[in-house]
């Protein structure tokens, strides 16, 4: 019996994922919360709204009812935005055996709680036991996949055989999916870049080049892999696709929504302006306030994420807030190292 996948969340990401696996003949059904949006995804076959100018398989069903969506479903990939995903994730609880496979590819972390995914996912959904969740992450823009362009990103499991299962779903020709353990290590390179991602747009935003672009990547995969390493991931992670490679693409492609937050914010609209105004939001904005916190509940020195934060949420001019982290005092680049000697660890 062929297996049947209900995705939640019919944002740019959710709908190339749910094409992806109705083109590859999987049974699927797309939840979209807008219900005049299921009307024209039904008549123009294109998501006019999160994808537009990407043609959708026929074979891909949506519906506005969880209980459509959910019906006979063995899988549900949850792709909904990190500020919403626990309200979301309830309504749909009831649907949700304890049987599933609960898949998650929201990249953020929960703002009230600073919860990453993995941890507001089993919480919800009480009755599913733990190994069989599993996190999606790694560098990907839709527009991208959709166009069967090469990609290859991670997924996370605490279960071998359940990150191989999810590996086995998604591998396409053209989408290459690696499979790994480090559950934190992978939700943490998908919220953090994101926050990255804006001070590498504000950077290109003030015209300080590439350069200065290069030096916000590296010292920024520092401080994402001091906060991880802090949390419990593990450090090799962030050299890997959900890391570095996320990382890279967030901060330098003209498709990322991320960047260009920071490249608005560089042009002098605000933070209330941003959300008020674009339909897909960034996540990069409300992480950036819960990452700042995450540092700061764990002793962590995150100088870019600072300054973001304090742009975003204190009305820091960016300018004055790369003046600030160009005068820091002068320190050891691989300092984090010789910590790691010092706590007698392998290095």
């Amino acid at each position: 019996m062929m297996e049947r996948v209900a995705v939640i969340g019919a944002g740019a990401w959710g709908t190339t994922l749910a094409n992806l696996l109705a083109k590859k003949g999987i049974s699927v059904t797309l939840w979209v919360y807008e219900r005049e949006l299921v009307q024209s995804i039904r008549q123009s076959r294109e998501n006019k709204t999160y994808l537009p100018g990407v043609t959708l398989s026929q074979d891909l069903q949506v519906s506005a009812s969880p209980e459509e969506v959910t019906a006979d479903a063995e899988i549900f990939l949850v792709v909904s935005p990190s500020h919403v995903t626990r309200v979301v994730v309830e309504r749909f609880r009831p649907c949700i055996p304890q049987t599933a496979l609960v898949i998650s590819a929201t990249k953020g972390v929960e703002n009230e709680t600073l919860l990453t995914m993995s941890e507001v996912l089993p919480q919800v959904l009480r009755a599913v036991p733990p190994e069989q969740f599993a996190y999606l992450s790694g560098p990907s823009f839709a527009r991208e996949v959709s166009q069967e362009l090469p990609t290859a990103v991670s997924v996370a499991s605490r279960s071998r055989e359940v990150a191989e299962r999810v590996q086995a779903l998604f591998t396409m020709p053209y989408f290459r999916v690696y499979t790994t353990p480090d559950v934190v290590g992978v939700e943490l390179g998908g919220a953090v870049k994101n926050v990255l991602a804006i001070a590498a747009g504000l950077s290109d935003g003030l015209g300080f080049g590439y350069d200065a672009r290069a030096a916000l990547i590296t010292r920024g995969l520092s401080e994402m892999s001091r906060l991880g390493t802090a949390m419990g991931a593990l450090p090799i992670t962030f050299m890997g696709l959900a890391g570095l490679g996320d990382l890279v693409l967030t901060c330098t492609g003209d498709l990322s929504r991320n960047r260009n937050v920071g490249l608005q914010l560089a042009r002098g609209r605000t933070r209330d302006d941003l959300l008020r105004k674009e339909k897909a939001v960034a996540e990069g904005i409300r992480t950036t306030r819960s990452v700042h916190e995450l540092a700061q509940r764990h002793g962590v020195e995150m100088p870019i994420t600072r300054q973001v934060y304090r742009i975003l949420y204190e009305g820091l001019a960016p300018a004055e807030a790369v003046r600030e982290l160009m005068s820091r005092d002068p320190r050891e680049e691989l300092e984090e190292l010789e910590a790691r000697r010092r706590m007698g660890w392998r290095v």
